[in-house]
């Protein structure tokens, strides 16, 4: 089975499009896929951050992923910085790094543009994110657009490191998530939904209350006229709407805009829909969430189980690139 590697920042509030584009696939590969699934806190700190936030966090993530139904006895299920084999292997990949290929990653450029003081974590985090995917020989990342070029580094970097001291690492590749899981905000239909959006009102996150849901979707953006259609051009926000319809009933989107005549029909039946998907993680997050020392004992076995096969291959990395062993 091929190796598949999702991470989960805990930073924000997870919402509808993170669980359509990243956790459901997750949750229905089980089985048909080796997947690794962690939450990145140590990526979480290339920002100004709350301590006690990212701790908060970083539970909150690990109990959602099991409340959606992510099976730590099927997937390998950790914290990254539980297994320090991550930042272990980071360096020695920063050692085949060119400075001009971190300074070129499109994500540090817009983040540092923002900042009045840039930290050198947020330089040098792609390179963390390589050692990530490489540490278990993973053959594909699932990422949006945004981030393929993050798996484009790995792959270098794979690819350098092979080349110069010996075949140590699988080669990556991206793996894209279907247009349909592409959710945008219900109050800026053109930007994609986020989890540190400035205004909650556009986001469906997974821990809010179904009437808090509902109240969301009927208040969405639409657009002018009163044809439902699927046009992401001309009507973003009705495209939207049926988009997250269509992720929730796993149906085509133009085939669900010929049974609505009236845009307040069709939020109506994403709001329904929206309910059905998240409310019963939302309760499973809830029962999960009073005994937080059986997430931990998760975490727990996770790590250990990681560190076996993490530790392997920063032997293995070590002794190719020149260092005696221990």
């Amino acid at each position: 089975m091929p190796r598949r590697l999702t991470g989960f920042t805990p930073s924000g509030d997870l919402h509808l499009g993170n669980y359509i584009g990243a956790i459901a696939p997750i949750v229905a590969g089980q089985g048909t896929t080796d997947t690794v699934v962690f939450i990145s806190d140590l990526h979480a700190l290339t920002l100004e951050h709350d301590p006690s936030d990212v701790r908060r966090r970083t539970l909150e993530f690990a109990t959602l992923l099991l409340a959606a139904g992510a099976d730590p006895g099927t997937c390998l299920f950790l914290v990254q910085s539980h297994v320090p084999e991550h930042t272990e292997l980071h360096y020695l990949l920063e050692c085949t790094t060119g400075y001009g290929e971190a300074q070129r990653m499109i994500q540090f450029k817009e983040k540092a543009g923002r900042q009045r003081q840039v930290r050198m974590s947020l330089l040098t985090y792609p390179i963390l994110m390589a050692a990530d995917i490489l540490l278990y020989d993973t053959d594909e990342v699932p990422v949006g657009e945004d981030q393929t070029q993050h798996v484009e580094l790995a792959r270098d970097l794979a690819q350098r490191f092979n080349t110069r001291y010996g075949p140590t690492f699988t080669v990556p590749r991206a793996v894209n998530p279907p247009v349909a899981a592409r959710i945008m905000d219900l109050t800026a239909p053109g930007d994609k939904m986020s989890k540190s959006a400035a205004s909650p009102t556009g986001t469906l996150r997974l821990l809010d209350e179904p009437d808090v849901l509902r109240r969301k979707v009927m208040r969405a953006v639409t657009d002018a006229g009163s044809d439902v259609v699927y046009d992401p051009e001309r009507k973003p926000g009705v495209a939207n709407l049926l988009a997250i319809l269509a992720a929730c009933t796993h149906e085509d989107p133009n085939v669900l805009a010929k049974r609505f005549d009236r845009y307040a029909e069709l939020k109506a039946a994403v709001a329904d829909a929206v309910v059905a998907t998240l409310a019963p993680i939302r309760d499973r997050y809830l029962r999960l969430s009073g005994d937080p020392d059986h997430v931990r004992a998760a975490l727990r076995t996770g790590a250990e189980r990681a560190r076996e096969l993490a530790g392997r291959k920063v032997r293995q990395a070590k002794s190719a690139i020149g260092l005696l062993p221990g």
